[in-house]
């Protein structure tokens, strides 16, 4: 059995070298981004494909008959392989969940301190010569609302309980967890701080639409490192215009990269960062490794 890693990213490159991880002799690794046309002659002749970040078209599935098995080094793979068409063909789909819980919060964490303090706009304007201190939000006793208790949601509940922060959580499934609440509206309700660490599917796509915009405090933080989709655009752009919302830290976008007049980028009740939650040495090495173990599980099936 032959396996492509078909875009494998600069970082991830170092981490696999640098700490020496192993790469089997029949995975062949790829460096970069590759278009649909290179993909496609990349493909040839490999029986399983691993995708970090590229999107595998039905074209490309067409084209390289001998794929039967995608392994997607991540959460969220619907958005990058259409999966009923790789089910209608017999292509199995994997994921590699729960390799960048503590990273993925740990940057939501980071987020969230910096729409509270006003981090980044100080930054901006210190760099720019002006010299404008400005107070910001203790978070200590504060309400966050934490939706979504898989892995990633419940580290970052441990971290906000950590600080003195009163945790509301909760997911479409219950869990036994101390701070889950049964009701998506009672936990939003007067949160200083909403965090979303929800998978993105049809019943939760526009989750957060402009009713439950109003539910938290005025003035509340919106962090969003999971899937930008679960927030209605629209609906967040205005209530960052009319204050509902006092800042939305987000690393996920519903187009990546941002194309040119993105609303965000003006405003400066909003902080950016380059879907770059999952990325850490730590957590690349864990993805490497979990994506060989399911790569070996199939090779002895």
């Amino acid at each position: 059995m032959r396996a492509l890693f078909a875009d494998c990213t600069e970082e991830l490159c170092r981490v696999i070298e640098g700490r020496r991880l192993p790469v089997p002799a029949s995975v062949s690794i790829n460096r970069g981004s590759p278009s649909e046309t290179d993909l496609i002659r990349l493909c040839a002749g490999s029986d399983v494909l691993f995708v970090e970040h590229t999107v595998v078209t039905p074209a490309v599935l067409d084209a390289c008959p001998s794929i039967r098995t995608v392994i997607f080094m991540g959460t969220g793979a619907g958005s990058y392989i259409d999966l009923d068409d790789a089910a209608r063909r017999g292509v199995c789909v994997l994921t590699t969940p729960g390799y960048g819980d503590r990273a993925v919060a740990e940057h939501a964490f980071a987020l969230m301190f910096s729409a509270a303090r006003g981090i980044a706009a100080m930054d901006r304007q210190v760099r720019a010569g002006a010299w404008l201190p400005k107070g910001g939000l203790e978070l200590r006793g504060q309400k966050i609302a934490v939706l979504g208790l898989g892995g990633i949601g419940a580290t970052m509940a441990e971290l906000a309980s950590a600080i003195g922060m009163h945790v509301a959580a909760w997911s479409r499934t219950p869990r036994e967890h101390p701070s889950f609440v049964t009701d998506l509206d009672d936990a939003l309700r007067n949160a200083a701080v909403v965090s979303l660490h929800l998978p993105l599917n049809p019943d939760t796509e526009g989750l957060i639409d402009a009713r439950r915009l109003l539910l938290p405090a005025k003035g509340f933080i919106l962090v969003n490192t999971a899937r930008a989709a679960l927030v209605n655009e629209r609906a967040l752009i205005e209530a960052l215009s009319d204050g509902q919302v006092g800042h939305a830290a987000l690393d996920v976008f519903p187009e990546e990269p941002l194309l040119p007049g993105n609303p965000y980028v003006p405003l400066e009740n909003v902080t950016l960062t380059p879907h770059a939650a999952y990325m850490t040495d730590a957590a690349y090495e864990e993805l490497w490794c979990r994506t060989l173990r399911a790569y070996e599980t199939l090779s002895r099936n």
